[in-house]
C-alpha cells in the first residue's frame, strides 16, 4: 500500500435546503488499500460517494486526484480521472449477454465513421481474458445476464468498470454484498481483495459491520453527515463500530476518557 492517497476528499459538503446530508467529511485512500464506508441509513454515506463519482456537486470542498484537484466534475469526467462507481443496483441489462453488458455504452467499433460496426470478436476476447485475470469463473460469453446468480452480477458489473477506456484508479462498491449469501457475499469480498493486491484503490459502502471489519484496511464511519471515525480497522471492533455510529463524537470522547 503506498503513502501517496490517490483520491482526497477536502471538507466536502451538500444540503439539500435546510437539510445538510454531508458536513465538512475529509478522508483519502491509497492504491492498493480498501477503505470501509459504514453509517446508519441517512448518514450521508450515499451522498458522499455520489459526490465522488460526480453524480453530486457539493456545496463546499474538493477532490484531489493523485495530487491534483478535480474541479466540479461529472461521471464522465469522473471516470476520465479513474473514479468509478458500482451502484446497488448494479446497472445492468437483463435482456443482454454478458459481454453486451461488460461493454454496455463503451462498445467497441470498426469500420466508417458513418457506418461503425460493432468488434464483438475483439469485445468477448476482451471480456475473457480480464475475468480470467480476476480468477472469475463464467466461461458462457452468451449467457444472459437474467440467469446469473447475485454474485455473478456483481462481477459482472465489476468486470465493465475495468473495461473503461482508461483503467481506474479508485474503484467505490456501493453494499456490493446487500443481497447475497454467506457463499457469494466470500466469493465477491475475495474478488475485492485480489482487485487491492493489484494496486487499485477500494471503497466499500457497507452495513455489514464484522465483514468490513475483515476485509477493509481501514475505515470511515458516519453519523448525521459527518464523518466520527476514519482510521485502521485495527483500531476497532464490532462493538466499538455501533457506538460511533450510534453516539457519534460522544463515543470517541468517552473512549478518551
Amino acid at each position: 500500500m503506498s503513502g501517496t492517497p490517490v483520491l482526497e476528499a477536502v471538507g466536502i459538503t451538500k444540503s439539500y435546503g435546510r437539510v445538510r446530508a454531508v458536513s465538512d467529511v475529509s478522508f483519502d485512500v491509497r492504491p492498493g488499500e480498501i477503505l470501509g464506508v459504514v453509517g446508519d441509513n441517512g448518514a450521508g454515506k450515499s451522498t458522499l460517494m455520489n459526490v465522488v463519482s460526480g453524480a453530486i456537486t457539493p456545496d463546499r470542498g474538493h477532490l484531489l486526484v493523485a495530487g491534483r484537484q478535480l474541479a466540479p466534475h461529472t461521471i464522465a469526467q469522473a471516470r476520465v480521472a479513474g473514479i468509478e462507481m458500482i451502484y446497488q443496483d448494479l446497472g445492468l441489462s437483463d435482456n443482454l449477454s454478458l459481454v453486451e453488458n461488460v461493454f454496455l455504452g463503451r462498445e467497441w467499433t470498426g469500420g466508417p465513421p458513418l457506418l461503425p460496426i460493432l468488434r464483438k470478436r475483439a469485445m468477448r476476447a476482451r471480456t475473457r481474458t480480464l475475468l480470467e485475470s480476476l480468477g472469475i469463473d463464467l466461461y458462457d460469453m452468451d449467457v444472459l445476464v437474467e440467469g446469473l446468480s447475485g454474485g455473478q452480477r456483481q462481477m459482472v458489473a465489476i468486470a465493465r468498470a475495468l473495461v473503461a477506456d482508461r483503467e481506474p484508479r479508485v474503484m467505490v462498491m456501493d453494499e456490493p454484498t446487500a443481497a447475497l449469501g454467506t457463499t457469494e457475499s466470500r466469493v465477491v469480498n475475495d474478488l475485492i481483495v485480489r482487485l487491492r493486491d493489484r494496486g487499485y484503490a477500494v471503497v466499500v459502502i457497507s452495513h455489514r459491520i464484522p465483514e468490513l471489519l475483515e476485509l477493509a484496511d481501514r475505515l470511515l464511519v458516519m453519523k448525521g453527515g459527518r464523518a466520527v471515525h476514519h482510521g485502521p480497522t485495527r483500531d476497532l471492533d464490532v462493538e466499538r463500530c455501533v457506538q460511533l455510529i450510534v453516539r457519534g463524537a460522544d463515543a470517541r470522547e468517552r473512549s478518551a476518557h
